[in-house]
């Protein structure tokens, strides 16, 4: 027994020493094979995109969502050159660049991997209006869409088969364009066509329409709903010898007390012009309440 304790003794520590030799070897293979696998996994993937992820067929690019913007407009607009790798395309220049070249509200870039292509979604922008503005360079003429937005004649012209408005909008601002929103949102229930937008450079606005000319709305603030109401109920009930009078313009900057503007004459409420107008009727009364304002709460035409 103690002849034997030396022997094992001796033998512990050499053995330690080839274990961890021995796991020493095993982490080195290990970090070799993902050493090699990484590399090998490194230039396939460079392959695939440098190769597999290009386009090279203008039918690898799809446009979504529009009626009136084609493939074609898209890859002219956007300078899109053929063959394309997808990794060099930055989808939100060319997002920016489609915006300010074509007639849409919104553009959305997405790079597609199996298969390799380009997706587009476009929301279109369509011209309500024709419309001027003044800028650095003088008068310069363009288009407004549903939101009062500034179309330049190029995106308008960018639509495919879009007629041309018939609705004028002069003296355009950025500033007022919820405004201008709000009256090409309400033009169709005016009750006659609209014809013209016009804002003043202090921004007090004036519209004219088919059966009632021009049309004073005054400041463009938060009384303009009510004031586009009460235009709407004169477009229906302003009595017919009002009209033969010769109405210049209509005074709608407080439109509880919508005043008329006649020829060489001061401005008259509607009831003095209802009355001065005596119809020639069998009674010889007249009906001055067929144009009173409707009640703010909402009225009745």
């Amino acid at each position: 027994m103690s002849s034997s304790t030396p022997g094992r003794a001796q033998l512990a520590p050499e053995r330690r020493k080839q274990l961890r030799q021995q796991r020493r070897r095993e982490r080195l293979q290990q970090l070799w094979r993902i050493l090699v696998l990484s590399g090998v996994a490194g230039g396939l993937s460079w392959a695939l995109l440098r190769q597999g992820w290009v386009l090279r067929s203008p039918s690898q690019i799809e446009v979504v969502g529009s009626r009136q913007v084609s493939r074609e407009q898209v890859i002219r607009e956007g300078q899109l050159q053929l063959p394309l790798q997808l990794l060099q395309l930055k989808p939100q220049a060319l997002a920016e660049k489609l915006s300010a070249g074509l007639p849409v509200e919104q553009v959305q870039v997405s790079r597609l991997m199996l298969p390799p292509r380009l997706r587009i979604t476009l929301i279109d922008r369509e011209a309500v209006a024709r419309a001027e503005r003044r800028g650095n360079r003088g008068l310069e003429r363009g288009y407004v869409d549903r939101l009062g937005n500034w179309m330049t004649s190029r995106q308008q012209q960018g639509g495919v088969g879009s007629a041309a408005p018939q609705v004028q909008v002069l003296g355009w601002q950025e500033r007022l364009r919820p405004q201008l929103a709000l009256v090409l949102a309400e033009q169709g229930r005016l009750g006659s066509a609209l014809q013209q937008v016009r804002f003043e450079p202090n921004g007090s606005l004036w519209l004219r329409t088919a059966a009632l000319g021009d049309v004073h709305l005054g400041p463009p603030d938060q009384r303009l709903p009510r004031r586009l109401e009460v235009l709407r109920h004169l477009s229906a009930h302003l009595p017919g010898q009002i009209r033969s009078l010769k109405v210049q313009s209509i005074d709608l900057s407080d439109p509880e007390q919508p005043e008329l503007g006649l020829p060489g004459k001061p401005r008259l409420s509607i009831a003095e012009a209802n009355r001065q107008a005596k119809p020639a009727t069998a009674g010889g009364s007249t009906a001055p309440s067929a144009a009173a304002t409707p009640a703010a709460s909402g009225g009745r035409d």
